[in-house]
């Protein structure tokens, strides 16, 4: 059933350099969890309300325009106490819920696996704990809906005991499955197998170019968080080097702290590479703030001293010129399946300027470790020299590695 939904958004001097996109996010976020929006409600001032977020004459406008449009909720755009909730739905007659709990309702609706369905709905109760008192009558009915998927559908006026007890339960379940995922990665970090991982912003085509690179056929929608679970495919560049390639969940704009505290495990996995590969919608009109989002929370994370390349992406949807503002980059269309050539040598130029050189000389006795050397390092070049019967290679390796630094300090020997 398609929801009919009021956005509402207070444009302050906070967040006045994104009010706009912001609001068109929150339109596409209701599109992605199955609501149609058919009436919009800004306002400007300083502050927002601290009672009702709008103010009171703003309030009885709400009111009418929700009549008028028939509409079935309001969305807000900030954050809602219990009680500005309770206050809001006393007004306006429909259920009214913030930006926080619409994402948390997106993850809830993609969420696949055991894992995914744990962290949503440990996420989600994280959300509904400390506003167990003063809930408007949305909040304590059983239907359904944008907003009340997941945990949502049990009977909300639980007492906060039985959600903690309930938390506590999913925690050690996420753990357990953390163990089997850390077992994983630190077998792949031992193997000595470059990973590198796709992060971005949600919707910039981070699914597509893993399915460029890897037919991993992964689902590639344009949807706000088409991918929730993080995926792991084998790729192999053209010199014959095994790589790794994670795609997982899209960053966005004040991404809620629930999710990323529930979601810890899955950001781990992106902790945990070597390199990234930072996927930009080129065609964004909001692409800076974009940018500065997604780097902001790769800060949050600890993961700002990972290699980044960026690569913006749908460029054959760009129209007029194009300014990269950020370093090294590259410009595909990962629809565009001659752009995989390209992307591929400008990673494969990222890896050598970020891996450590070595030049080795191999007896045909020791050759026998050659296709190891080939599968885990980025192998440039390799002659035989008759007349001392060696073989002379050159390539490029993790500094991390079961690799021995030489006496020179920017060669590799065995």
């Amino acid at each position: 059933m398609i929801e009919r939904v009021v956005t509402v958004g207070v444009e302050t001097q906070e967040n006045f350099y994104y009010f706009d996109e912001s609001m068109k996010e929150l339109e596409n976020l209701t599109q992605t969890a199955q609501g149609e929006v058919v009436g919009t409600m800004t306002q400007k001032r300083p502050t927002i309300d601290r009672r009702t977020i709008v103010g009171k004459g703003k309030l009885v406008e709400l009111e009418a325009l929700v009549a008028s449009t028939d509409a079935d909720m309001v969305i807000f755009n900030h954050e809602l106490t219990a009680r500005q909730t309770s206050v809001i739905e006393e007004m306006v007659k429909v259920k009214v819920i913030d930006r926080v709990q619409l994402i948390l309702d997106i993850f809830a609706l993609r969420a696949k696996s055991k894992e995914g369905q744990l962290q949503v709905e440990l996420a989600q109760l994280s959300y509904l704990l400390p506003r167990l008192s003063g809930q408007g009558a949305s909040m304590s009915r059983l239907g359904g809906g944008i907003g009340t998927r997941g945990p949502g559908e049990t009977k909300l006026e639980t007492d906060r005991r039985h959600i903690r007890f309930k938390m506590t339960q999913i925690k050690q379940e996420l753990k357990e499955i953390e163990k089997h995922r850390e077992r994983s990665r630190k077998k792949r970090q031992e193997s000595d197998t470059m990973q590198v991982g796709l992060i971005g912003y949600t919707n910039a085509g981070k699914s597509t170019i893993m399915n460029l690179l890897t037919k991993a056929n992964t689902y590639s929608e344009d949807q706000l968080f088409a991918t929730l679970d993080p995926l792991t495919k084998k790729w192999e560049l053209p010199t014959g080097t095994q790589v790794t390639l994670t795609d997982t969940v899209g960053f966005i704009q004040d991404l809620p702290t629930q999710l990323i505290e529930a979601f810890q495990s899955t950001l781990e996995e992106s902790k945990a590479m070597d390199f990234l590969l930072h996927v930009v919608d080129v065609t964004s009109t909001n692409r800076d703030q974009q940018e500065k989002t997604v780097l902001e929370l790769l800060h949050e994370l600890d993961m700002d001293h990972i290699p980044v390349l960026t690569v913006y992406n749908k460029a054959d949807l760009l129209e007029g010129e194009f300014v990269p503002t950020l370093f090294p980059n590259c410009l595909v269309s990962a629809k565009r399946i001659e752009d995989k050539e390209r992307l591929t040598q400008d990673i494969m130029d990222f890896l050598k300027e970020n891996l450590t050189k070595y030049h080795l000389l191999y007896t045909p006795a020791e050759m026998k470790d050659f296709n190891q050397l080939k599968e885990a390092t980025l192998l440039e070049s390799y002659e035989y020299d008759e007349s001392l019967n060696e073989y002379d290679l050159i390539g490029y390796a993790k500094n991390v590695t079961r690799w021995k630094k030489g006496d020179s300090e920017d060669e590799l020997e065995w």
